[in-house]
Order: C-alpha cells, then structure tokens, then sequence
C-alpha cells in the first residue's frame, strides 16, 4: 500500500453517502446493471440492491469499469427482503419510484438531501404493482420526443446526477458521513480485497491498519 493509494481510497471514502441507495428490480441485463453501477460509484451512492430471480447478480465488466469493487451491491431474490434490508441499513430512507403516472413529479423537484433510495424497474415494464404499491413517491424524467422513456442506465444517471447536484451544493460531500466503523471496514476491503475476502470466508476480524495503510496486527493464515 502506497501513500499515494491510501490517499486516493480516502479521498474517495471520505465523499460516500450512506444514506443514497439504488434499487433495481429485475434488470435483465448485465451492462444496464454494470452501468448503473458505474454511476452510483461516480455520484458517491454507498450501496446498491437488485431484485433478482436467482437472488444472484451478473455484471457487464467492460461497462462496469471496475466499480463494481467499489460500490456495495446485494442481490435479493424478492422485493420485500431487498427492501427489508433498506430500511434496516437506511432507516428514515424513502423510495422515489422512477415510474409515470397520475402522482408522479418532476425528478428535479425531488429533494434528495434527505435520506433516498432510487427503485428502478426492468427495461420493458418498468416497476412492478408491489413496487407501486410500497414506494413513498414517484419521479419522472420530462420527454419531448416521440419515446416515452430513457434506457433504465441512462434514467438511473440523470436521475443520480441531479442527486449529486443538490447533496454537493447542500455541502453533504464536504465531510465524511460514514460512521467510524463503517468507513474503517470499507478502508480495508478496498485496499486488501483478497485479505479481507479470506477473513469474511473464515469470520475473522480484519487486521487494523496505520496512518500509512500498513497493517499493524499479524496477517491471518
């Protein structure tokens, strides 16, 4: 671990928002899911959730550029336990729906300082009714043309984007917003992936690092 390394993940850490979540309900396919990744990790969204049959994710690696090991990602194989855990992570969160409709407001009207989690339904269809039936709000992207929506990645980074636009001008990425716990453990999975896998696959507590990102206990073995 280099100084100039550490530097860089800290820098980056330091502007994550725990509390800016997207979940994805059966996005089929893997480069709109690698996509969407890709942008939560640009706008600082912490974590990610997919509503998946399986309850397994496939991701496009040339299109995800790497962010998926960035960026926290979950398959759940229903919408409930997906999200279950959402509330459990984010508990004062609320779940805008992207989805058209009689209630629906502007994405720019959204005020998405508060604690948000994006629901983005599958390229076809959109939402599911259960995903209707348990949003908070919903949120549409104005369209001039003779399309009625945008490609699911395209609407997920307008949508985000403008997410940043207010968190940034509100000063939410000016400190770290992780809790100290949180943003240790996310330190050490980003700098040692393959130690810190070993020690989830072993249930071992990771190592403690220095100021310098060297490890400080005994690597486990």
């Amino acid at each position: 671990m280099t100084p100039q390394r550490l530097a860089r993940l800290t820098a980056v850490l330091d502007r994550r928002q725990p509390d800016l979540a997207v979940l994805m309900e059966n996005i089929h396919k893997p480069h709109n899911y690698s996509a969407i990744l890709r942008t939560c990790d640009a706008v600082g969204a912490f974590e990610a959730r997919a509503v998946t049959p399986t309850g397994r994710i496939r991701r496009h690696r040339p299109t995800s550029s790497g962010s998926g090991k960035w960026v926290r990602s979950q398959a759940f194989p229903t919408l409930e336990e997906a999200l279950d855990d959402l509330h459990r992570t984010i508990p004062e969160v609320r779940v805008l729906a992207a989805h058209q409709c009689e209630g629906s407001i502007d994405y720019r009207q959204a005020d998405y300082t508060l604690p948000t989690c994006i629901l983005l339904g599958q390229e076809k269809d959109g939402v599911t009714d259960q995903a209707i039936a348990t949003a908070d709000g919903f949120i549409e992207i104005p369209m001039h043309g003779m399309v009625a929506s945008l490609n699911v990645s395209v609407a997920t980074s307008v949508i985000l984007f403008e997410a940043e636009r207010q968190r940034n001008a509100a000063g939410l990425y000016d400190t770290s917003r992780l809790d100290p716990e949180r943003y240790a453990a996310t330190l050490f999975e980003w700098a040692y992936p393959d130690l810190a896998r070993y020690c989830q696959q072993h249930h071992l507590g990771y190592p403690r690092m220095d100021e310098e990102g060297q490890l400080l206990d005994p690597v486990p073995c």
